[in-house]
């Protein structure tokens, strides 16, 4: 059975009960209602009787029940007539729905009461109910019987019930259709979850998308299910780029390698020149797997962790490690006075990618600087050289993987300026590179401005300058850019 016919017999089920309550419930109390109004009709009547009596002038029994018989006209589901000595006397002038007169057993019940007595007796008409007052002068006795077909009044309920029925089951058949209906539109999502993950585990297409519309669980579901795709796909394109990028990479080196292998001989200096030089594509090929694993992992959520951040000691600090990296007019241009939300390892990682980059494009007592500020709602990061430059038509081409600057030297594998960008990427910023003031390269990564909470805040000053064993502000920057 299927989910939505499932779905729609359960609604169905619900819904029967609930319609069988309700009609019982309903029919209990109208037939509650009927006999209390029967019994409040023959009470009734029964103190018009005494009324009547006690206002009469006459005091004969005869006179009595039939005067009063004249001027009291039964509704229309009741019949009224009198007993006089142990017989049925009179009765009211319009024709009962039965005779309950001629019922010499019932009578002579009725004729023997001491008191007002209420009671059942079965009639052509059905079941009836009848109350007895007895009547008495001294000499003759008598009594003044009040009947009320009750079946009859039962009878305007049970048609009542059966239309409420009929109706039940009209809404029944209603809400069955309308719950196939909707279980249908509702269960439409989810079959086309069902479908689209059928097609997708039956090819290797990623690009399908559910349709989303609405805001309630099952378009959340959709929609989740559509930003699972999304990562999936993510994933294959990133292995897809892995395996293409490492065998479009790593072909060269090894065919080098096992060439030169093939042709080492058993000269000492052949020997070793060749150890040499595989070594040497070894290191490269490393470099290059490093690389596409740093790119591969970029596409993860867990390939950034935030954490307080400031970017001037940030600065400096790469500043310093940079160094080594070549003899070259190092400087500081600026440092941003603040503490963000970052991860800066990434950030390093990418500041010293760029600064490894201005040392391979320029030459010894050239510039290279390094500089962070804080402009309105963004954080720039960016690294100054005063090198060839790169040309305006190759400032984008150079972010993409194994594609390499034209007008520099470059002996990379090309994945440099693209981890950079990854990196900028995963914090939600951008990078690029422009030409920088009096000519050279100037790459910035431009990050948003999400400033870190400190759990610490530092007491307020009494206005005095702290000692400090460090050198701050200007003084520390100048001392590291010399």
């Amino acid at each position: 059975m299927s989910a939505r016919a499932r779905i729609v017999g359960w609604v169905l089920l619900v819904a029967a009960l609930a319609l069988t309550v309700s009609v019982f419930s309903t029919w209990h109390i109208l037939l509650t209602r009927v006999e209390d109004r029967v019994n409040a009709e023959l009470f009734n009547e029964v103190q018009k009787l005494r009324l009547y009596a006690e206002r009469s002038p006459e005091r004969d029994v005869e006179r009595v029940l039939t005067g009063h018989l004249q001027v009291n006209a039964p509704d229309r589901y009741e019949t009224f007539f009198t007993i006089l000595d142990g017989r049925a006397d009179r009765r009211t002038f319009a024709a009962p729905l039965a005779r309950i007169d001629t019922d010499d057993a019932l009578v002579a019940r009725m004729a023997a009461a001491e008191k007002a007595e209420y009671g059942w007796a079965d009639s052509a008409a059905g079941q009836v109910r009848y109350a007895v007052v007895p009547v008495s002068d001294g000499r003759r006795s008598g009594a003044f019987v009040i009947v009320a077909f009750y079946d009859y009044q039962r009878e305007e309920v049970m048609d009542a019930m059966r239309a409420l029925t009929v109706t039940a089951l009209v809404a029944l058949a209603l809400a069955g259709a309308a719950g196939w209906l909707v279980a249908g539109r509702v269960l439409a999502p989810i079959r086309l979850v069902r479908q689209t993950a059928e097609r997708i585990s039956d090819s290797t297409d990623l690009t399908r998308r559910l349709q989303v519309s609405g805001n309630d669980d099952v378009a959340a579901l959709a929609a989740t299910f559509n930003h699972m795709l999304d990562r999936l796909e993510n994933a294959f394109a990133a292995q897809r780029a892995f395996v293409d990028d490492a065998g479009h990479e790593l072909r060269t080196p090894i065919t080098v390698i096992r060439g030169h292998l093939e042709l080492m001989g058993d000269d000492p200096a052949d020997r070793a020149e060749t150890i040499a030089l595989v070594t040497d594509e070894l290191a490269r090929m490393h470099r290059i797997v490093d690389d596409l694993l740093t790119l591969a992992k970029a596409g993860q959520p867990d390939f950034v962790v935030l954490d307080d951040v400031e970017p001037a000691d940030l600065t400096l600090s790469v500043l310093a490690k940079a160094r080594a990296l070549g003899e070259r007019n190092w400087r500081v241009d600026e440092v941003a006075d603040a503490r963000i939300r970052a991860d800066g390892q990434r950030i390093t990682q990418a500041l010293m990618q760029l600064l490894a980059n201005a040392v391979r494009h320029t030459t010894p007592g050239d510039v290279v600087a390094v500089g962070s500020a804080l402009r309105a709602d963004t954080v720039l990061f960016w690294v100054r050289d005063s090198g060839p430059g790169v040309r305006p038509e190759d400032r984008e081409r150079i972010f993409t993987r194994f594609v390499r600057d034209g007008s520099r030297e470059h002996q990379g594998a090309g994945l440099g300026l693209a981890i950079v960008r990854s990196i900028a990427e995963a914090h939600g910023g951008h990078a690029h590179v422009e030409e920088a003031e009096g000519g050279g390269a100037l790459f910035v990564i431009t990050l948003p401005y999400v400033p870190a909470e400190d759990p610490f805040p530092a007491p307020a000053g009494n206005g005095a300058e702290d000692d400090c064993c460090e050198p701050c502000g200007d003084e520390r920057t100048e001392e590291l850019a010399r």
